[in-house]
């Protein structure tokens, strides 16, 4: 069920969205303070390709106080836009019933944008 449901993501938007997230990922590795950033964006552009079978946990080895302070600028700098646009999709999807299975992974999209360091994707 899971494939189907991703293919069909992919076919309605998943791909240009997963483009979208790649392309800034490979904008902000161009410079040297925006490398970590962009390598979580690349997470999130490859979590936002294929989402159907993947859940987002806390990593195990969180190194002290460093993802806390690398979300903060993240939500400070854009990630507070990224979650917003997956929570006002999600809502879109859910007002039908045949958008819900869509719209909850754009809630799973949410959390993870709006968290995305000591955070990582687990597929089932």
């Amino acid at each position: 069920m899971n494939l189907i449901g991703n293919i069909i993501w992919v076919v309605f938007g998943g791909l240009l969205l997963s483009l979208g997230y790649l392309f800034g990922g490979l904008i902000l590795c161009l410079t040297i303070v925006g490398i970590p950033f962009g390598v979580q964006i690349m997470r999130l552009g490859m979590f936002a390709l294929w989402p159907f079978g993947g859940e987002v946990k806390p990593t195990d080895n969180v190194m002290g106080c460093l993802p806390v302070l690398m979300n903060v600028l993240w939500i400070i700098f854009g990630g507070i836009e990224v979650a917003l646009t997956h929570l006002t999709l999600g809502i879109v999807f859910c007002i039908t019933i045949i958008g819900i299975p869509f719209g909850l992974q754009h809630f799973k999209l949410m959390m993870y944008a709006i968290l995305p360091f000591g955070h990582r994707v687990v597929r089932r």
